[in-house]
């Protein structure tokens, strides 16, 4: 960087290069029909197919392996890296936790993208929601409420409470995306504090959607969610507040 603050031209045109050169490998890899798991070309057939030294595909290849599209087995090679959601909820966590030192906006985003999978996707899960599966998320509800009661933290019950919500959507991207919000907020609601939390009001939230959702009325469903997510906004703002 310059005296003056400002980044260098040369800089941005090196990044620019860089990204379009992680865009090119993923390209490749699409343009082959390559699978999760199928092994990439070497890094000198890589460098020869994309035009590209080799210390600049490298570190390309950090990046994509960073960003869980490649993986990189030392001694063995590169490959398709599988599904992976970790990377992707250790930003998110980063970012909304660092949020908290401000006025908690990106923490208060994430919320906002989790309320509205939820809130409007309960309906379409409520149509081929089965009994069985109906009777799992009663369990669930059941476990909180008696944690509650015991004045214990009920986190596992809860994620689990949401997850058997659209568990019958038959969505893996849902429920992976929603297991990635849940780190994220179970991170945050460690560094806010516990203090201003009800859990048997927030118990009973969930047996009032529970009741929604076992009865049909998809409206109600929707509305109690958006109002559950309320109170995790409400938590967020205040503690930000403090």
């Amino acid at each position: 960087m310059t005296t003056s603050g400002v980044v260098p031209q040369a800089r941005f045109s090196a990044q620019a290069r860089l990204r379009a050169l992680q865009s090119d490998i993923m390209e490749l890899i699409l343009e082959r029909e390559l699978e999760a798991g199928d092994p990439l070309p070497t890094e000198n057939e890589l460098s020869v197919a994309l035009g590209v030294g080799r210390n600049t595909l490298r570190e390309s290849l950090k990046v994509l392996q960073a960003l869980g599209v490649i993986e990189i087995r030392h001694g063995f090679g590169m490959f398709v890296a599988p599904s992976n959601f970790e990377a992707l909820a250790d930003g998110l966590t980063f970012r909304g936790r660092l949020s908290l030192r401000h006025q908690g906006l990106e923490a208060l985003q994430l919320v906002d993208v989790r309320q509205a999978l939820e809130s409007g996707l309960i309906g379409s899960s409520m149509d081929v929601m089965t009994t069985e599966q109906l009777a799992l998320i009663e369990e669930a509800v059941k476990q909180m409420e008696e944690l509650a009661h015991a004045g214990e933290n009920f986190v596992a019950a809860d994620a689990e409470f949401h997850r058997r919500l659209f568990e019958p959507l038959n969505n893996e991207l849902l429920i992976n995306l929603m297991g990635v919000f849940w780190k994220v907020y179970r991170k945050i609601h460690v560094e806010i504090g516990s203090a201003n939390e009800d859990l048997v009001a927030t118990a009973a939230m969930h047996r009032s959607i529970y009741t929604a959702v076992a009865t049909g009325d998809k409206t109600a469903a929707a509305e109690l969610l958006n109002r559950h997510f309320d109170g995790i906004r409400r938590r967020i703002s205040e503690a930000v507040a403090v």
